[in-house]
C-alpha cells in the first residue's frame, strides 16, 4: 500500500456513447477511474464484465498486460465473495485497462500445436532494448510472427478454449524456469496474463471464452518474443523444487516484490492441476533473479 501512487482525478467525464475515442489513452485514467466506479455502482458487476470484456480484451497489452493481470484477480476474489472493496477493484482495475488500452498484432490459431510446442516456436524479436513498447513495436514485421501465433491448435468450443488456456499457463510458467534470465520480470507476465484470463472464464458467457484464449495466447507470445533469452539455460544449471507448494509461496510473500508473488500465485495453481516440480522451481528462480523492493 505504501508504494501506490495517488489516484489520478477526473477531467472530463466519460460517456456512456461516444467512449472509444478515450480508448487506450492514459491522461484519461481519472476519467475511465471513474467511469467504472459508476459502472460496478449502479449496475451488477458481471453484466459491467460481459459488456466490457469482449471491448477491452482486444488491448490485452495494456501495461505490459497489467490491466488484464489486475481484473482477473479481482474477478477471482469477486467470484469467492463480494463486497465493497472487491467491487471498487475491479472497477479500478477495468479503468486502468481502459486507459492503457493496446493491441499486438495477432491472428486466429490454425494450427496442430500444442502450447507448450507452439510458444516454443515464437521468435525472437531483434532489438530486445528499450521499454515494452517499443519491442512490440518490432512484432508487425517480424518474419515468423503470423505464422507462430496460427501454429497453435484452434479451439472448436468453449471447453477446448478452457484447455488450452491452462496448457498455455502451464506451458508459460514451467518456460520462465530456464529463460528468465532473458528478463526476469517481464517474462512473468507470459504466465500471469493467461493466467488472469483463465481465471475470469467462470464470470463470462462460453461465448467469449474462445476469443479470450486467442487474446491470451496472442499476449504471452508477444511477451517472449520481446523479451526472451536467445538461449535457455541447461536444467543442471538451474533450482529443483525441494520445498513444498506451501513454503514457495511463504518464500514469495517474504520476498514481497510483486511480480515474484503474482508468478507464485500462477505456478502454485499450475502445481495443483498439474503436478509439474519445475512450476515450484520457477518461483525460486525468480527470487533467485528478482532484487527485494
Amino acid at each position: 500500500m505504501r508504494r501506490l501512487d495517488e489516484r489520478p482525478r477526473g477531467a472530463c467525464p466519460i460517456p456512456a456513447v461516444g467512449w472509444r475515442s478515450a480508448l487506450g489513452d492514459p491522461r484519461r485514467l481519472g476519467d475511465w477511474l471513474a467511469f467504472f466506479d459508476r459502472e460496478v455502482t449502479e449496475q451488477p458487476w458481471r453484466a459491467v464484465l460481459e459488456v466490457w470484456w469482449p471491448r477491452l480484451v482486444p488491448g490485452i497489452a495494456a501495461g505490459a498486460t497489467h490491466g488484464v493481470i489486475r481484473t482477473g484477480h479481482a474477478v477471482h476474489a469477486l467470484l469467492a465473495h463480494e463486497d465493497g472493496p472487491r467491487l471498487a477493484e475491479l472497477g479500478q482495475a477495468l479503468g486502468y485497462w481502459a486507459a492503457r488500452w493496446q493491441q499486438v498484432p495477432s491472428a486466429a490459431p490454425s494450427g496442430t500445436s500444442g502450447p507448450a510446442s507452439a510458444l516454443a516456436g515464437v521468435p525472437r524479436i531483434a532489438d530486445q532494448s528499450a521499454d515494452i513498447d517499443h519491442r512490440l513495436g518490432q512484432l508487425t514485421g517480424l518474419s515468423g510472427w503470423p505464422a507462430a501465433l496460427a501454429a497453435l491448435r484452434p479451439a472448436a468450443d468453449a471447453g477446448q478454449a478452457r484447455d488450452l488456456l491452462a496448457g498455455l499457463t502451464t506451458a508459460a510458467a514451467v518456460r520462465y524456469l530456464p529463460n528468465a534470465h532473458g528478463s526476469p520480470v517481464m517474462l512473468i507476465h507470459s504466465a500471469t496474463a493467461p493466467m488472469a484470463v483463465l481465471r475470469t472464464l467462470p464470470a463470462l458467457p462460453s461465448t467469449q471464452w474462445v476469443v479470450s484464449l486467442h487474446a491470451a495466447w496472442a499476449a504471452s507470445a508477444a511477451v517472449t518474443a520481446a523479451y526472451a533469452p536467445a538461449a535457455p539455460l541447461p536444467r543442471h544449471a538451474l533450482p529443483t523444487a525441494h520445498r513444498s507448494a506451501e513454503e514457495t509461496f511463504a518464500l514469495a510473500v517474504r520476498h514481497q516484490d510483486e511480480h515474484v508473488i503474482k508468478l507464485a500465485d500462477t505456478c502454485l495453481d499450475v502445481h495443483r492441476r498439474t503436478g509439474c516440480p519445475d512450476a515450484l522451481a520457477a518461483v525460486t528462480r525468480a527470487i533467485e533473479l528478482i532484487d527485494e523492493p
